[in-house]
């Protein structure tokens, strides 16, 4: 294996271990979001806190009709 070869697969393993940690970010950012946006729909609609998620769906998109 030359010195190019070796090169380009460590090249290779960065791109794939930068992309890894992008993915691991972006899933953080989009728990977060999730997270905060169920705390604020329960702050606004208390009555919603104990419904199971088809419930809440078919509440809400009674509301929104």
């Amino acid at each position: 294996m030359t010195d190019n070869e070796k090169k380009l697969i460590q090249a290779k393993h960065r791109l794939e271990e930068a992309q890894a940690r992008d993915r691991v970010k972006e899933r953080k950012a989009r728990t977060r979001r999730l997270i905060q946006e169920g705390a604020t729909l329960e702050k606004a609609l208390p009555q919603t806190a104990g419904m199971e998620l088809d419930e809440l769906e078919i509440y809400l998109r009674e509301l929104t009709n």
